[in-house]
């Protein structure tokens, strides 16, 4: 008589239910980090071998997560700071955007850890998928949100797409912050200088100064 195959795990997030142990799951970071300090890879990384590192058993990590790879994505979304609440006007949306990402990227050149991480999960489909649904979408879409307000309030053009205009708007942050090592990424003004510098050529009818007569 056959049987089916059980089914692949999948990548979700901490399951609910149970008070958790905030000591427990500090251990459990520590020991994946300590693990990966000792040159294990993302894939070698195995349940067991973090229940021992971190003194827990096996069962207080499933517990909290279905399987390893929500584990993964949860312990490097950790390591990313929550996304900036809406400041009331383009420009501060903007900037915090920017700014956002100013950090984010000096926490990558500082942090080895979570650029290694970060390196890693683009040769594991799974684990990059989850990580990117659950911290690269809402990224993108809190810089849609920000590029409808401008829209509908006049101070973005209209005639550029959300996709164009999100991407000139985040890519030069972008670049300086993944692609170029030894950008000044340090220096506290970038976003604002950045944000003056597009809202000059993208900027709508309701941010031009008006014409002289």
């Amino acid at each position: 008589m056959k049987t089916e195959p059980a089914a692949a795990p999948t990548c979700t997030g901490p399951r609910r239910g149970r008070p958790r142990s905030e000591a427990a799951e500090q251990a459990i970071f520590a020991a994946v980090e300590e693990q990966m300090a000792a040159g294990t890879s993302l894939p070698e990384l195995t349940i067991e071998g973090i229940a021992t590192a971190a003194g827990v058993g096996k069962a207080t990590i499933y517990r909290r997560w279905s399987n390893k790879e929500a584990l993964l994505v949860d312990m490097v979304s950790r390591l990313e700071e929550p996304l900036p609440a809406p400041t009331g006007s383009l420009r501060g949306d903007l900037v915090s955007m920017i700014e956002y990402m100013r950090l984010r990227g000096l926490a990558k050149r500082s942090r080895w850890v979570l650029k290694a991480a970060l390196g890693q999960m683009h040769s594991w489909p799974e684990l990059h998928a989850a990580y990117r649904e659950r911290v690269i979408v809402p990224r993108r879409q809190a810089v849609r949100d920000v590029i409808r307000r401008g829209v509908a309030e006049g101070e973005l053009r209209a005639d550029l797409d959300e996709e164009l205009l999100g991407d000139l708007l985040i890519g030069p942050i972008l670049a300086r912050s993944v692609l170029w090592d030894d950008s000044d990424l340090d220096d506290p003004g970038l976003a604002e200088r950045m944000v003056d510098a597009l809202l000059g050529g993208l900027a709508g009818p309701a941010l031009r100064p008006p014409v002289p007569a």
